[in-house]
């Protein structure tokens, strides 16, 4: 089976990614908003029962932290995806780190860019004319993060969650 590490942003966070993912972004009946901290990656059930157990120690090693969003960027020219950019934060980078040494799978494919997608795979007039719109706007968004979620592929290709990890609270 397929899994993937994630954090969710709050509602109001989601709403107005969402807003954008509507009209621009294919994926936005897979898997809501969110922060990828580590992409598919497939596992067994074993291999999954000592993830969790990895996931609950590093949840209690981490202390809450705020995301701060004051622009879009974008991926081009390797894609023409655009995003919502979340401002590196020491924590949010640590996490990713640790979700890619030891019992995890390290499948990294690209340099850590914490962001929330919102249009991706625009054609590149439709690309050009969203960000350049986008980009005008002014963002100003803080964002308390105290979990983040271990999530599973479905056949359908949506992703569900299956397990929360809240900072400092999980039991080992």
């Amino acid at each position: 089976m397929k899994y993937g590490i994630a954090i969710f942003p709050s509602k109001q966070v989601q709403d107005e990614a969402n807003s954008y993912r509507k009209r621009y972004d294919p994926h936005y009946a897979l898997i809501p908003p969110h922060i990828t901290l580590k992409e598919a990656f497939e596992a067994d059930e074993d291999t999954l029962e000592e993830l969790v157990m990895e996931l609950k120690y590093i949840a209690n090693e981490t202390e809450p932290f705020t995301i701060r969003i004051n622009k879009v960027s974008s991926f081009v020219p390797v894609t023409n995806t655009i995003y919502l950019k979340v401002e590196p934060h020491e924590t949010l980078t640590a996490l990713y780190e640790k979700m890619h040494a030891g019992k995890f799978p390290d499948n990294k494919r690209y340099n850590f860019v914490p962001h929330i997608t919102i249009g991706q795979k625009l054609l590149d007039d439709e690309y050009s004319d969203v960000f350049g719109s986008l980009k005008m706007k002014d963002f100003q968004i803080e964002d308390p993060v105290d979990r983040f979620q271990l999530l599973y592929q479905l056949d359908n290709g949506s992703w569900t969650v299956y397990d929360s990890f809240v900072f400092g609270k999980e039991s080992v």
